[in-house]
C-alpha cells in the first residue's frame, strides 16, 4: 500500500495548531476530581479553632467580664446577675501595697529561675555534644523522664529533700559538708523556702531547655568552628562569633517561654506548702487564688489574673515575633 492509499483510507483528522503555526496547540488541562476550593484549609483547621476558642478565648472573655463586676459566692452559685462596678476592682488592687510586694516577689523569683534554667540547660547541651552516643542517649532518656514526672510527684520528692527531720538536704549539709543543719527548717525563712521551690521549678524546666538547645547546637556547621579555631579563636570566641548567631533565635524562644512559665508558677508553691502557703510565699497566681477562693471575691481574683495577662502581653508579642522570624529564616 502506497502513502497515497494510506492518506485516503480514512477521514482526515484535523490537528489543532498553535497560534504561531509552528506546532500543535497545548492540550487543555484536566479537571481534578477533588474539590480544592479556597475554603478547604479553613474547614481543616476549624475543629482546632473551635477547641482553642472553647478552652482559652471564652474563659478569657468571662474573666474580663467578671473583673468589671462584683461576683461573690452567692452570684457564683445561684447564677444571679452580678452588679457592675466598673474599674473598682482594679483601683482596689492597684491601691493595695501588698499587690506591689507580690509583683516584685514574682518578678525576682522569675528572673532567678530563668537565669538558672538557661545556664544549666546550655551547659548540659554543650556537654551532650561531647558525650558518646550511648551516654548521650542515657542522659536524654533521664531528662525526658524527669520532664514527664507529674508535678505532684516532683513536689513530694523535694518536700522530702527539705524535711527538717529526715530531709536529704540537711543530711548532706551536716554529714558531708560540715554545716550544722541538723533539724533545720527551710520554711521559716522565705528566702530559703523559695530556694527549695525554685529548685523544683528549675529541675522541671531544665530537660526542655537542654534538649532544645542541643538540637540547635547540632545545626552549627562544624566547618565554621574548625575554621575559627584555625584562625586562632578560643572557645569563647568560637561560641560568640560562630555558635551564638546560629542558636540565638532558638535561645530567645526558649528564654521567652521560660519567662512566661516561671512568671505563672502556682502548683509548685501551692503543693510545697501543703496547700496552705503563707502570705510570704504569695506569687501573682497564688495572690489571685487567695483573693478569689479564700476572700470570696472572685471579681478581684479575675482582675488580678487580667493584670497578669497584661503584664505578660509584651513577652507574648515578643515570643510571636521570634516564631515569625524563625519561620522566615526556614
Amino acid at each position: 500500500m502506497s502513502a497515497a492509499d494510506i492518506k485516503t483510507a480514512g477521514p482526515e483528522v484535523s490537528v489543532p495548531r498553535a497560534p504561531d503555526g509552528d506546532g500543535p496547540a497545548p492540550s487543555a488541562p484536566r479537571k481534578s476530581g477533588r474539590a480544592n476550593g479556597p475554603l478547604l484549609p479553613y474547614l481543616l483547621i476549624a475543629p482546632a479553632v473551635v477547641a482553642i476558642a472553647a478552652v482559652f478565648v471564652w474563659p478569657l472573655i468571662k474573666t474580663v467580664i467578671m473583673s468589671f463586676q462584683d461576683v461573690g459566692r452567692r452570684e457564683l452559685w445561684s447564677g444571679d446577675a452580678a452588679d457592675w462596678v466598673g474599674f473598682e476592682q482594679f483601683t482596689n488592687i492597684l491601691g493595695d501595697g501588698e499587690f506591689y510586694d507580690v509583683v516584685w516577689r514574682t518578678v525576682l523569683f522569675m528572673v532567678v529561675c530563668v537565669v538558672a534554667t538557661l545556664a544549666i540547660g546550655l551547659f548540659l547541651a554543650h556537654a551532650m555534644q561531647r558525650m558518646s552516643k550511648g551516654v548521650r542517649l542515657l542522659l536524654t532518656g533521664a531528662l525526658i523522664a524527669a520532664w514527664s514526672l507529674p508535678l505532684l510527684v516532683a513536689t513530694s520528692i523535694f518536700r522530702w529533700f527539705a524535711d527538717s527531720d529526715y530531709g536529704v538536704a540537711n543530711m548532706v549539709l551536716t554529714k558531708y559538708l560540715g554545716f550544722d543543719f541538723q533539724g533545720h527548717n527551710w520554711w521559716l525563712d522565705p528566702k530559703q523556702g523559695f530556694l527549695m521551690i525554685g529548685a523544683v521549678v528549675v529541675w522541671g524546666a531544665i530537660p526542655f531547655v537542654a534538649v532544645t538547645l542541643y538540637a540547635a547546637l547540632t545545626q552549627v556547621p562544624s566547618e565554621l568552628e574548625e575554621a575559627a579555631k584555625l584562625d586562632g579563636a578560643g572557645r569563647l570566641g568560637v561560641f560568640r562569633y560562630v555558635t551564638w548567631p546560629v542558636i540565638k533565635p532558638v535561645f530567645q524562644m526558649v528564654a521567652t517561654l521560660s519567662v512566661i512559665w516561671d512568671f505563672n508558677v502556682f502548683g509548685q508553691v501551692f503543693l510545697m506548702r501543703g496547700n496552705k502557703p503563707e502570705k510570704e510565699y504569695n506569687l501573682l497566681g497564688l495572690y489571685s487564688y487567695e483573693k478569689a477562693f479564700e476572700s470570696n471575691s472572685f471579681s478581684q481574683g479575675a482582675a488580678i489574673a487580667l493584670i497578669t495577662v497584661l503584664l505578660l502581653s509584651g513577652v507574648a508579642v515578643y515570643y510571636l515575633r521570634q516564631l515569625l522570624k524563625i519561620g522566615e529564616v526556614e
